[in-house]
């Protein structure tokens, strides 16, 4: 297994190389101009000069290969991501600042899915057709056709129209106040775990109703076993590998939807301080959440493939 591992994480530089051409490049063909930006804003004469003098002071004014190089060579030799073009912040030390807030709502929201997914799951293909399944299936396909981002909205805006109740918009960190900090990210982690619950809920009945139907199950059942046995240990392990990789497939969605539930619920993370690097333009932040989040994506998925051999023993790694 260690070469394995070692394989994969070798396999990381190329990827994380070309995602990083890709995102340092898109970025700046994000329509605005950071200079007229600041020029508008500080009220600076829009002439030449100005705009010359502003290029070379956050180093724009190189070509853009040169600008990359100089970009990559600050992270691989120093673990310097730069500094905000606007306020001149680390990025890095931005990033690690609101990490833990982000990994905190995807996690919560990830283990809600979890727990809806494949209970709901297993008691949908063990009682198939029965009311228990007609009513999973319709809420699996409900979720499925409501976005995370309106029933957010939804929970944020009405509430407070019709009985002047809202939840609480000033954020609490977990260090100063846990429960009131779990209290505040357990109505967003909520509303995004049910919504990635669906897809894997029915990939689990699914594949529930697939392994019950195999004959070596079928031999547990008339050995008299009992039905948590027969289900536990010998149809939920094999059923769960494919759901362990659709889980592993939808880290994108997850950290995509933390990025809006942050927004919606004004949660000081790394979405929330994507969203306005983006509107202003600030390039260093832009890229270094990027391929921040590149990274977590890759070594999710390595995580998924590495569990592969705890479901089934016969899974091995050379």
């Amino acid at each position: 297994m260690r070469a394995y591992v070692i394989r994969r994480l070798l396999a990381l530089i190329p990827t994380l190389f070309f995602a990083s051409v890709i995102v340092f490049s898109t970025v700046r063909l994000i329509p605005g101009d950071i200079i007229d930006m600041m020029i508008a804003q500080n009220d600076i004469a829009a002439d030449k000069t100005s705009r010359e003098q502003l290029e070379q002071a956050l180093g724009l004014d190189q070509p853009m290969y040169i600008q990359y190089f100089r970009w990559m060579g600050g992270i691989l030799l120093r673990g310097d991501f730069g500094s905000s073009l606007w306020q001149e912040q680390s990025v890095i030390g931005e990033i690690m600042e609101r990490l833990p807030t982000t990994f905190q709502l995807g996690t919560m929201a990830l283990l809600v899915a979890l727990v809806v997914a494949i209970p709901v799951g297993v008691w949908s293909a063990i009682r198939q057709d029965t009311w228990g399944d007609y009513l999973g299936r319709s809420f699996s396909i409900l979720m499925l056709a409501v976005p995370s981002f309106w029933l957010g909205t939804i929970v944020m805006v009405f509430p407070a129209i019709w009985w002047g109740i809202s939840p609480e918009v000033k954020f609490v960190p977990f260090w100063q106040d846990p429960v009131g900090n779990m209290l505040q990210l357990s109505l967003p982690a909520l509303i995004l775990g049910t919504s990635l619950s669906a897809i894997s809920m029915r990939m689990t009945r699914t594949m529930m109703l697939e392994v019950l139907r195999q004959d070596y199950v079928r031999t547990a059942w008339a050995k008299g076993m009992g039905e948590r046995t027969v289900v536990v240990r010998h149809a939920l392990r094999n059923a769960l590998i494919p759901v362990v990789t659709l889980i592993g497939l939808q880290a994108p969605i997850l950290i995509g939807g933390t990025v809006i539930m942050e927004q919606i619920f004004v949660i000081p993370g790394m979405g929330l301080m994507l969203l306005e690097a983006v509107s202003r333009r600030d390039y260093p932040i832009i890229t270094g959440v990027f391929l921040i989040v590149g990274v977590a994506v890759v070594l999710i998925n390595l995580l998924v493939d590495l569990s592969y051999g705890l479901l089934d023993p016969k899974v091995r790694y050379r």
